[in-house]
């Protein structure tokens, strides 16, 4: 099966590579994201048979003054490859964020739950995801949360770099989610690549287990490091940025376990097999 991946230098795109070297990855040099007509010509132009798309405009405090860019990036590329997957009649996989929610409360979110971003990247990944579901056809909307890796631009990376030159932190306590693997993302992708059917489309979610606070984080990956750091819990309102973030980044990740068996992954695991590799 040819899988296309929108995305080469993501840390879920550097995972897929990792795990299906056959398919066919499109970076910013073959396929412009802010051009939904070139992202469009690229699937028609490689025939695949399924498309994941693994990139996305991702810097949340900056897309508060670049919104119009987030949102060609993170909502008309995707539903351009959507209608593109629809006209060629294979499965389109989606990457969303729990960022379409407001944060409200402390029940996790199921996929039918309400939307209302705080801000202008949660608006432009809700962009995406009606443009997806209005292209139809057989799709996957994966949305996920705090996504770490071995590669890019992550907490877990940022925490193991600040604790070489200091002996405490401020970290904050008050949001709450699931930290999830991108290899874990990335597998799940592929197997909804081949698994989807037209009576299997819609929204999941999918996020690592258990769930916890980004102090909670830290002080798991502190401790797998075998690293002394005084942890200080602060509130999201003491640690302002230009963007709103949710305080519960909580999912119901039970219908993809239902409609295809795949459970939350163990972010600690994951978490400390990382951080044995980095240190």
């Amino acid at each position: 099966m040819t899988v296309l991946v929108f995305g080469k230098t993501g840390q879920v795109a550097q995972a897929l590579a990792a795990q299906a070297r056959d398919a066919v990855f499109l970076g910013r040099d073959t396929a412009d994201l802010s051009d939904a007509t070139s992202c469009s010509a690229a699937i028609k132009k490689y025939s695949p048979q399924a498309v994941i798309n693994a990139a996305a405009y991702t810097a949340v405090d900056r897309a508060e003054q670049e919104e119009r860019l987030a949102t060609a990036i993170n909502g008309e590329a995707p539903g351009a490859m959507a209608a593109t997957c629809v006209e060629l009649g294979i499965p389109f996989v989606h990457i969303s964020s729990d960022y379409v929610f407001n944060g409200i409360g402390d029940t996790p979110f199921s996929p039918e739950a309400s939307t209302a971003p705080l801000g202008a990247y949660g608006r432009s990944k809700l962009a995406g995801e009606t443009a997806v579901k209005a292209a139809g056809g057989t799709y996957a909307i994966l949305r996920t949360s705090w996504v770490f890796s071995a590669s890019g631009s992550n907490f877990l990376k940022t925490m193991l770099r600040l604790s070489e030159t200091r002996d405490s932190l401020t970290v904050v306590a008050d949001q709450v989610g699931g930290p999830t693997p991108a290899s874990a993302i990335a597998k799940t992708c592929l197997v909804l690549a081949h698994r989807l059917t037209p009576d299997k489309s819609g929204i999941y979610h999918y996020s690592g287990a258990p769930d916890t606070s980004w102090a909670g984080f830290a002080r798991f990956i502190f401790s797998s490091a075998g690293r002394d750091i005084d942890i200080l819990d602060v509130s999201t309102a003491d640690y302002p940025t230009a963007a709103e973030r949710p305080l519960n980044s909580r999912l119901d990740c039970s219908d993809l376990e239902k409609q295809f068996g795949i459970s939350r992954p163990d972010w600690k695991t994951a978490a400390a097999q990382i951080v044995d590799v980095l240190t």
